[in-house]
């Protein structure tokens, strides 16, 4: 006897699905604009009150920990309840976090600004999700050092409430489509329970571990990420308060950095597809890339420019640096996207995102005391980019016969 199947079409209109495509547009420009602003002068206003490396990783040490501890019920939570719904509770709170973080933070001076600091990264980091790469990357650090200058950090935490607010409006027009069948409908009527979260989420680490692929990206990945934290750290302090160059060749560097993530994601999106066909060189290409624009970035500071010569070669440095990277991080997103069962892929990522990050707090405690104890930043860079290069070479033939032994 022949069973009939549900019918799982979504009919959207063409004037629907440019509508949705224009506010998701419209609300991740905003957002993200806004926040890479609101980051930036988080860090300048911290390096100037304290004068310390740890000013631009503050939120690479709460964020890892966050997502470690709700690693668990995000991961679950992103495969199992409708996206508007999370979205509207994640941007709720964070609009009041914002609201009481501006009450709050004139409260305190120096280096006590990290309370109130803390607490909202905590909050931001639980409700905050990845925006697009788009023009607001590009427009942030250039944008950022000059309303610094003329409005101050307050100036910045009203512009993040206002444009979260407005973000948090067009979201709220949007229109999400789901399959009557899917896992979001009937998961409104399964308790949710401590055992069953942990099922889920084992489920999901099991699948990893079945997985070599998998196992080897993040031993490359980790290390990457421990060693990357003396770059995101490293350069305004470098420029700042050893090379003295003030803020404007920063925001340089930033822009330069975001021209080279905006140009490869338009490199990725011109090409056509090729599926998985030489996944090993689309991999190893770009981190041997990024090994290198870290150890030159590394020379770089280590030679006398003028802090026109910082800005210039420097963001031509970072430009093919985060180039490189947004190569790397969108090639194995795809991948994963291609192989892992749709069911499982909000866990898997999750997991990854928190596992790869995880080492970033340790990392960049380290390399701040390391900053603070030296005169010669750049040499730091130089040594992480040797050694970074040396452990990816040790790397190249586990991650091909891995790549050989899940094919086909």
């Amino acid at each position: 006897m022949a069973i009939k199947q549900p019918d799982l079409t979504i009919n959207i209109s063409n004037h629907q699905s440019s509508l949705q495509i224009f506010k998701a547009a419209a609300s991740n420009f905003i957002s993200s604009l806004s926040g890479k602003m609101f980051t930036f002068g988080l860090g300048l206003m911290l390096l100037d009150e304290t004068h310390s490396a740890i000013s631009f990783g503050i939120n690479m040490i709460i964020s890892p920990i966050v997502g470690l501890l709700c690693l668990v019920p995000i991961g679950n939570l992103i495969d199992t309840y409708p996206h508007k719904t999370v979205l509207t509770g994640s941007l709720t709170a964070r609009t009041l976090a914002l609201i009481l973080f501006a009450a709050s933070i004139n409260l305190f001076t120096a280096t006590a600004k990290l309370i109130p600091i803390v607490l909202f990264l905590i909050i931001d980091a639980i409700s905050t999700t990845q925006s697009a790469i788009s023009l607001s990357s590009i427009l942030s650090p250039a944008l950022g050092v000059g309303l610094y200058s003329l409005v101050g950090f307050s100036g910045f935490v009203i512009l993040e409430i206002v444009a979260t607010l407005a973000s948090f409006g067009i979201m709220l027009t949007m229109k999400f489509h789901y399959h009557a069948t899917n896992q979001f409908a009937n998961s409104q009527h399964a308790p949710v329970t401590s055992h069953s979260q942990f099922a889920k989420f084992h489920s999901g680490l099991n699948y990893m571990r079945s997985r070599t692929m998998i196992k080897i990206t993040i031993l490359l990945s980790v290390i990457l990420n421990f060693l990357y934290t003396a770059v995101t750290i490293g350069i305004p302090y470098i420029l700042k308060d050893q090379l003295h160059t003030g803020n404007g060749p920063i925001g340089v560097l930033e822009t330069g950095s975001a021209i080279g993530m905006l140009l490869g994601s338009l490199l990725l999106t011109l090409l056509p597809p090729t599926g998985q066909k030489h996944l090993f060189l689309k991999l190893i290409i770009p981190v041997l890339i990024l090994d290198s624009q870290i150890l030159l970035l590394g020379v770089l500071f280590m030679t006398s420019q003028s802090p026109t010569g910082y800005a210039l070669l420097g963001s031509f440095i970072m430009g093919i640096l985060a180039f490189a990277l947004v190569i790397l991080n969108i090639t194995f997103q795809v991948y994963l996207q291609q192989t892992v069962p749709t069911k499982l892929l909000g866990r898997v990522v999750a997991t990854l995102t928190t596992v790869n990050s995880s080492i970033m707090p340790i990392g960049t405690l380290m390399f701040t005391l390391i900053f603070q104890s030296t005169t010669h930043g750049g040499l730091v860079l130089i040594i992480n980019g040797i050694l970074l290069l040396g452990y990816t070479l040790l790397l190249l033939r586990p991650l091909n016969q891995a790549i050989h032994s899940e094919q086909p």
